[in-house]
């Protein structure tokens, strides 16, 4: 193969990896029995890779994954697309994190330093080409081998035309099968222990006037019942519950993506017995999950913008649960959640300031084992990310 040009490698708009053009995607499933959930995001700031005296402008992307809502594997990963229109990756920052903590970087690389760059997506894509997305000797591996194509996949709103299903042979031998679609890149992975699946990608799925009153009041009320719950007050608590599910009833009369639309509603169900059998714990892990699917699907109405600063507060909240609850691993976990939120924040110049320096505030509370510093610390970021100045 000739060595790629790219003459504007920052316009990725390969319809089958158009990470150029989205701002956010988020995959739920599960992994070896949990739950799954993943945010891939274009970041702010673009990079530059030197592949061997050629430096190349690239895009970075920032993809965070949560298993049972915690934060499991965090990577910024490098893209650019070449003058034929196909999409290259130029390599990857892995931190895999255990019990809160960062534990493990294997699977970073970086192009020209430790080999080549490596296609991802073939401008036009054929049954059977075969392509190597990661190739660097004893560090990645992953090639593709395309199996089926112009398939029409079930998407979050309705039917998507022009999808390709490849076989993934990864460094260790498996094979998994995953499907790439048009506007959404990649779509769906399965293999026998896990399922990533597209929840909704904006601005794929961006609709316009505005978000349903009744996500704001699913979101507001999810964190209401969890402290009444924590104080005791189940009567308000089940109330509470009952506005949901009143609002997730009116939710469910519009054509909202299906997938985060099913965990609401899961989630929903358990948080109902939950506030029944007066159990504090169920109660604040499943008023959480109703919250993270209602963010989900605001995400379609928002700027990506609005949909981080909610995402930030939703994990402020979060921290505040851990830290009630006395959990210090759980803790940590989340302020490492909020210093990546923050690097997708476009923030004015007074506000960037102040953020960084309660972010600071949050990481000596938190080192310093002072849960109740961090969380009063976290109220104030809470505050802060939904401030619109």
């Amino acid at each position: 193969m000739d060595r790629p040009t790219f003459s504007h490698p920052l316009d990725i708009t390969n319809p089958l990896f158009p990470v150029g053009d989205l701002q956010s995607v988020i995959q739920v499933g599960t992994v070896e029995g949990k739950l799954f959930r993943s945010e891939t995001t274009r970041l702010p700031q673009t990079g530059v890779v030197d592949w061997y005296g050629t430096r190349v402008p690239v895009v970075l992307s920032q993809y965070v994954a949560y298993l049972d809502g915690r934060i499991e594997e965090v990577a910024v990963d490098r893209y650019a697309q070449a003058d034929d229109g196909s999409v290259w990756y130029f390599g990857e920052d892995v931190i895999d994190y255990q019990h809160g903590g960062a534990y493990f970087t294997e699977g970073t690389w970086l192009a020209g330093r430790d080999g080549p760059p490596a296609m991802l997506m073939p401008a036009h894509p054929e049954l059977g080409d075969v392509f190597r997305v990661e190739n660097v000797l004893g560090v990645v591996f992953e090639e593709l081998s395309v199996v089926e194509v112009d398939k029409t996949v079930k998407g979050p709103t309705g039917p998507v035309t022009g999808a390709i299903v490849v076989d993934e042979l990864g460094v260790d031998g498996t094979h998994s099968r995953k499907t790439l679609a048009p506007g959404y890149g990649e779509f769906l992975t399965k293999n026998r222990t896990e399922l990533e699946a597209m929840a909704v990608a904006t601005p794929t799925n961006a609709v316009p006037g505005g978000a349903p009153p009744a996500l704001r009041h699913i979101y507001t009320a999810a964190w209401g019942t969890w402290e009444f719950a924590r104080g005791d007050s189940w009567n308000s608590a089940k109330l509470s519950v009952d506005q949901i599910a009143t609002a997730v009833s009116d939710l469910a009369e519009g054509n909202q993506p299906f997938r985060p639309m099913r965990l609401l509603q899961r989630s929903l169900t358990k948080l109902h017995a939950a506030v029944g059998g007066r159990d504090v714990r169920v109660t604040e892990e499943a008023a959480a999950r109703v919250a993270q699917s209602a963010v989900d699907l605001e995400a379609q109405y928002l700027t990506s913008q609005e949909v981080e600063r909610f995402r930030f507060h939703l994990h402020t909240m979060v921290l505040r649960q851990a830290a009630a609850a006395h959990r210090p691993a759980d803790v940590n976990g989340e302020v490492a959640v909020l210093e990546l939120l923050r690097a997708r924040l476009e923030l004015p110049a007074d506000q960037a300031t102040v953020m960084d320096r309660e972010l600071t505030a949050l990481r000596t509370a938190v080192d310093a084992r002072n849960l109740l510093s961090a969380a009063d610390v976290t109220a104030r970021l809470g505050f802060l990310a939904l401030d619109q100045g």
